[in-house]
């Protein structure tokens, strides 16, 4: 068992599953044993796809190397936080005059490297992260004990569907910045005062194609010596404070 799935809160089997959600807890992701059936079961699919909640099918070897506990074919994750809707947050960061400063992170799997993302953008301001309902880091103590409890102070918005997050934003004013190391322009070079949306990869694979298609604007960091890429929540606080500094700029002059 992994040490980040033996530190969260789990529930098993689909009767607790089902009384947690009708009790509001959170659920992370779902695992179901291939196979499974009943009239249970047809109670709880309904639920987890209008909730949007991520579930994956799998053998039940699987489920029995998480946990030893009578599972009953269903395992779920329940989250620490939270998760909002950007839509619900967008308007009232414009009705408070704010410009607003939005992270998108693409596929970032590391807890560790979540949890600084979450600690360095809590700090320098960011409004809102918004991160894909599959392919991200999971959020229990390892991502908890990284943020320094910033994962309870800022608002993660766990979105469905990526690529229709960034259409929103840009529909609503802000600009798309995608940080590439393919980008010409370097990052200190490219006006990035305003409503913004700042994009960061996973450094394994960076951003999707056609997340890099919506954006804007595409800046890299300039790399002077002999190691190609930064860590990525490293990268992520050279583009924040960058940011931050051209905020401030502006705002004395």
């Amino acid at each position: 068992m992994k040490e980040t799935e033996a530190t969260q809160e789990m529930v098993y089997g689909i009767r607790p599953l089902l009384e947690a959600l009708t009790s509001g807890k959170e659920v992370e992701k779902v695992f179901l044993q291939k196979g499974i059936g009943g009239r249970t079961f047809q109670e709880l699919m309904p639920q987890l796809k209008e909730r949007e909640i991520p579930f994956q099918t799998v053998p039940i070897e699987k489920l029995n190397r998480i946990t030893r506990k009578n599972h009953q074919g269903v395992i779920a994750y329940i989250s620490p936080v939270t998760f909002y809707r950007i839509e619900q947050l967008l308007p009232g960061i414009y009705e408070s005059g704010r410009a607003p400063f939005i992270l998108i992170l693409d596929k970032v799997t590391d807890v560790r490297n979540f949890g600084a993302i979450l600690r360095t953008a809590e700090s320098a301001g960011v409004d809102a992260v918004l991160i894909p309902s599959k392919g991200a880091a999971q959020l229990n103590s390892g991502t908890i004990k990284s943020s320094a409890g910033a994962i309870y102070k800022i608002p993660i918005c766990r979105e469905h569907n990526l690529k229709e997050a960034i259409n929103f934003l840009k529909n609503s004013g802000l600009r798309i910045a995608a940080v590439s190391e393919k980008a010409e322009k370097v990052h200190f070079a490219e006006e990035l005062t305003g409503p913004l949306a700042l994009i960061m990869g996973s450094e394994g694979e960076g951003i999707s194609g056609e997340y890099l298609k919506l954006a804007d604007v595409k800046v890299r960091i300039p790399m002077l010596g002999t190691i190609a890429s930064l860590n990525v929540s490293v990268a992520t606080a050279v583009l924040l404070y960058e940011v931050v500094r051209q905020r401030e700029f502006n705002a004395q002059n």
